[in-house]
């Protein structure tokens, strides 16, 4: 169950949740804030409550999430709280957000290897969950202010480690990781950026396992396709909301049939995370998270359209040269990029023992609540005009 429709949850139904989950008194208190905040903890407690039915653990570990205010960082936060965990966050501060007055915080720019181990001294935790790496140096730096003083250490990857692999056929498995890269494109190539996103996360991947392979350090990684989340800063699913509620056409690149979508519903990464912090897996592993589903762009429109109780949209096929010319990608079609990860998911779900929910189940009340999005955070939505123009030829 997602944030769309958890917005408006009242406290009788917090109450029903918390009771099945035996959460005390104190625990209660802890996660659900006072004012403003009131509604948004209530409505991420239940939701990480729901979607990975976490039962109540006596035994209080002490967490720290390396970012945690963004997207899936405050539903993580909910989680390991509603666990009865105590959680301390790190980040730079300047995300504005309503996490509980108990989370702990710490405030450095974690690619400053020397901010990073002043906040850091001193301390140790049972876990860390890291949101928020994306290199090999920032990898072997946090790798090295943590050694011997976390229990667990769990990152958030991304199914690009094996786009940028060579000749690799989809859907890739954990086992595909290890072998040859592709050639560097030209930096003036549209793939540039997506190529070195991939490289950076492989970095990342292999400083974090060599610190396991050579002194035992205790990760564990988490590789995820595109995230589809209530919060989603990016607004790509309210792009599509918006243009679909509009009734004209879809602007879409002219090679999209060749596209696949297998996203992941954020709810169920925050599950996974959970899980993944639990002995049952061994550190040094890496585990692929992802729906099984294999959609089509056309498909996954047709889900939307559905929840808005429209009928689904027709979509215009343009050159994709066309539209990058014209700057209209990715506002028109967020879902259309050519670097998108379709993950096998066999070994994740055997050691989690966890089964991602399918889009059917999870998009209703995520488009609920892309649609009270204001037009004026809609992706692109100030050249819709320009867009339509396209589409009439």
């Amino acid at each position: 169950m997602s944030a769309g429709c958890l917005a408006g949850v009242g406290e009788a139904r917090y109450a029903s949740a918390v009771s099945r989950k035996r959460l005390s008194k104190e625990n209660t208190a802890t996660v659900v804030a006072t004012g403003a905040a009131r509604v948004t903890a209530i409505a991420s407690i239940t939701r990480a409550i729901m979607a990975a039915n976490l039962p109540f653990n006596p035994m209080r570990r002490t967490i720290l999430i390396i970012g945690g205010t963004r997207n899936l960082g405050p539903d993580l936060v909910a989680a390991l709280l509603v666990r009865g965990d105590e959680v301390t966050v790190l980040n730079r501060g300047v995300t504005p957000d309503e996490l509980p007055r108990t989370v702990r915080r710490l405030t450095a720019d974690r690619s400053d290897a020397a901010a990073l181990a002043a906040a850091l001294r001193g301390h140790a935790w049972d876990a860390v969950v890291d949101t928020t790496l994306y290199t090999g140096p920032d990898a072997a730096a946090i790798a090295r202010v943590l050694a011997g003083r976390v229990g667990r250490y769990l990152c958030w990857s991304s199914g690009q480690v094996y786009l940028v692999r060579a000749g690799l056929t989809p859907p890739f498995r954990e086992s595909d990781y290890a072998g040859p890269v592709m050639a560097e494109p030209p930096v003036s190539s549209p793939d540039h950026a997506q190529w070195r996103y991939g490289v950076d996360k492989r970095a990342a991947e292999d400083a974090l396992m060599a610190a396991h392979s050579g002194a035992g350090f205790p990760v564990v990684v988490l590789r995820m396709p595109m995230i589809t989340s209530a919060r989603d800063h990016y607004g790509r699913l309210a792009a599509y909301v918006h243009r679909v509620l509009d009734g004209g056409p879809l602007l879409v690149p002219d090679d999209q049939s060749r596209l696949s979508l297998r996203h992941v519903c954020g709810d169920d990464v925050v599950a996974a995370t959970v899980r993944a912090l639990e002995p049952g897996v061994p550190a040094g592993t890496a585990l692929n998270i992802s729906q099984d589903e294999t959609l089509t762009l056309e498909a996954m429109l047709d889900l939307v359209a559905g929840a808005l109780g429209v009928a689904p949209p027709r979509l215009v096929q343009v050159p994709r040269a066309t539209l990058a010319a014209a700057d209209l990608l990715p506002a028109c079609s967020p879902w259309s990029g050519r670097w998108m990860s379709v993950l096998d998911t066999a070994l994740g779900t055997q050691l989690l023992g966890l089964a991602c929910t399918g889009p059917a189940r999870y998009l209703p009340p995520l488009v609920a609540a892309a649609r009270e999005w204001p037009t004026a955070r809609v992706p692109g939505w100030d050249r819709r005009a320009e867009e339509l123009a396209v589409a009439a030829g």
